[in-house]
Formats: structure tokens, sequence, C-alpha cells
């Protein structure tokens, strides 16, 4: 199958109306010129890999969108399939979090974690896109530990973070803001909150953490699973998790930081939303203020897909589009471990994006393996009056 006419996003460079021939699922050839008889003309929009999101927060709106509101499980990943293909996610890493106290409540317990980990192992195969899982360990809930360690053994995790949201390091650096902050989201006191918010504190001293820690490290390692740490608040933050074996330092929240992992050879990891809104929401380091200095080499979705193409289309005022394209795709796949996806390049997956660039940038088709997974039908129209 023809794909032509399309401007196309390749490793090193934009190529206007150029067409690419899918064989299996596969790129089996790509052309600089439109072809005739092509079973899908492009009208020169942009095609790009399909995104590789190695973060993505979107579960817990899927299964509770509100309150006392919770929907079946596997409704929730159906649901967010469906999204993740129109925001032209064609590999997603569910980000589910191991975590102790969370906003989320039950939505992120130890037994609805397992739940969801179960749905998608199991679902996955009957799914528009493909569905992996990133394991959130946070730290000093040692009692997630040999529940996670059980999942990582019979192969159900395919990434893991290391995640201390412990208040006063971190992303919550200031302990009053992160108070009030807890306090305005949970509708409590701020009494209510600073009670919460030393306990969490106060499990930080807690002696077993270490020896966890390294279990689940050890056993990510063996099983050849790309380790993200996450919020590294500092150099010597991100040096002792390089040590421990961390690849990939995920939403560095200081420049000093994001210098260190890059020179230690990390992976930098910041959320799309960030790019798109030029800030962080936590008033931490900008994805775009990074991206400037060299510093950032993947986006993720974080909490919202469809600021993917936008925030690439942000990161590209400032870089080539091939370089800001390839933090969404190759750069997101090589640092997970996946070396079949993520370029237009003869060998690779045929996961690709249709984008009409534009006031709005639309994405009018995604394709997994050269197969349409969405479609708003701008291309169907196009074949038709070719025809």
């Amino acid at each position: 199958m023809w794909l032509s006419n399309f401007t196309l996003v390749l490793p090193e460079e934009v190529v206007g109306q150029g067409s690419i021939r899918i064989e299996d699922g596969v790129i089996a050839e790509i052309r600089p010129e439109p072809v005739a008889n092509a079973a899908i003309d492009g009208g020169g929009r942009l095609l790009m890999p399909g995104f590789v999101d190695l973060h993505g927060d979107m579960i817990e709106r899927e299964i509770a969108p509100r309150p006392n509101a919770t929907m079946p499980i596997d409704f929730g990943i159906h649901e967010l399939d469906k999204k993740l293909a129109a925001a032209g996610v064609t590999t997603a890493f569910a980000a589910i979090s191991f975590a102790t106290e969370s906003v989320y409540g039950h939505v992120r317990s130890l037994e609805t974690t397992g739940a969801v980990i179960e749905g998608i192992n199991r679902l996955k195969h009957n799914l528009l896109i493909d569905h992996r899982v990133h394991a959130r360990y946070e730290i000093t809930n040692v009692g997630a530990a040999p529940e996670l360690q059980k999942l990582l053994e019979a192969g159900h995790i395919d990434m893991v973070s290391l995640t201390d949201h412990t208040p006063g390091q971190g992303q919550y650096n200031n302990i009053q803001s992160y108070v009030l902050s807890i306090a305005e989201r949970r509708a409590i006191s701020e009494e209510m909150a600073a009670e919460m918010v030393a306990k969490r504190i106060a499990m930080r001293s807690n002696p077993e953490i270490e020896a966890k820690l390294k279990e689940i490290v050890a056993l990510a390692l063996k099983r050849k699973l790309s380790l993200a740490s996450h919020d590294d608040d500092s150099a010597e933050k991100v040096a002792e998790m390089h040590d421990l074996g961390v690849t990939i330092s995920e939403f560095p929240v200081t420049l000093p930081a994001a210098e260190e992992a890059r020179r230690r050879g990390l992976w930098t990891l910041m959320g799309a939303p960030n790019a798109l809104r030029g800030k962080s929401m936590s008033g931490n380091l900008s994805a775009l203020d990074a991206a400037k200095a060299g510093l950032l080499t993947v986006i993720a979705a974080d909490y919202h897909p469809a600021a993917f193409v936008p925030g690439i289309f942000k990161i590209a005022e400032q870089s080539a589009m091939p370089v800001a394209v390839a933090m969404a795709t190759k750069n997101a796949a090589r640092s997970a471990g996946l070396t079949d996806r993520g370029e237009i390049a003869v060998g690779q997956r045929a996961d690709l994006v249709v984008v009409e660039p534009g006031d709005v940038h639309r994405i009018r088709a995604t394709f997994r393996g050269g197969r349409f997974v969405y479609s708003d039908g701008t291309l169907h129209q196009l074949r038709a009056l070719a025809a």
C-alpha cells in the first residue's frame, strides 16, 4: 500500500510531497515524490511517526471521572485507548502508581493498581494501540514492594520509575505551598492538610526504604527494563539515581538537575503540556527552556495526550522539526529499549500520524502497523475525490 503526497518528517529532514510504501505493517520503501494510483493521497499534510508515550497519567480519569463515580476498569481502558489513538499515540506506557496517599484516593490504591495492570495485560491484544505498563514505585510505600515484585517477576511490567513525593524536596520543595495545595484539592482545613504532610515526611525515615528500593531496582534491571528517576531536583539527586542504574530522568525540576542528567548521558523527559503552555504547572523547569538549552530529549503526554502535536510545534519554533518530533517518537522509543518504531525509515513499524497544521493543529488519521486506528474521514474524502 502506498501513502502518497505527504510532507514526510524523516529522521534528518522534512520532505515535501513524499510517499511511503507499507508491506505487512512495516515501511518498505520511501520516495521523495508522489506516486500514481496510491491507496491514500495526503494532500501535502504532515506525516510523522506515531507518538511513543512513556508517561501517561490518564487512566484514573477514565476509571473515576468524578469523585464517587467509579467506572468498570475494562471500560476505562477501552475509552483511554480510543482517546490515545485520536491523539496520535501508537505506543502508550500507562503510568500506574504504587503510591501511598493520593488525591486520587482509592483509584491509586494497591488493589485498584493491580486490577488496572491485570486489565491492560489481558486486553492489550485487542486494543487499537500498543499498551504497556509503567510502574511508578513510590519508594516510601514499602508495603507495595512485594506486589510490585510479583508483577515484575510475572513479566507484567514494562518500565519502572522511582518516585519520592516526600514534601520538602523534588516537586514539592515548598512545604507550605504543598499544604495549601492539599487543602484546596481535598477541600479540607490547612491544619488537616499540614497533619497529612507531616505524616508523609515522617514516612521517609522508614529504615526499610533503601533495602526495598534496591530489590525493586535489581528486579527491573534483571528483566532489562528501562529505569527512570522522577522529579530530580539537584545534580546530587541525579548522580544518586544514575548510580542505581537509572537511564531516564523524568521531569527534572531544576536546570542543574537537567544539566547533570545530560552530562551523565541520561535521557531527560518532560511533559508535552509543559511545552505547550511554556511553563510547568508546579512552577518548576519549563520544557521550552530545557529544549532551548539543549537539555530536553523526550516529551510525554503526562496528563494530556492531545498536547503532543502543539507541544512539538512549540519546540520546533526553536529547533528543527525532526528534532522536535524525535522527542515524542524515536527518542522516546529508544529510551524504552524499543528499536522497531519511532522513525519514518525502511524496516520500521508503520505507526504513523497525519497532521494538518493550522491555528489548531489537527490530527487527521493515526495508523498502527499500517492500519487505520483513527481517522476523521479527511483522507478517505481525498481518496474518493481522486478515484
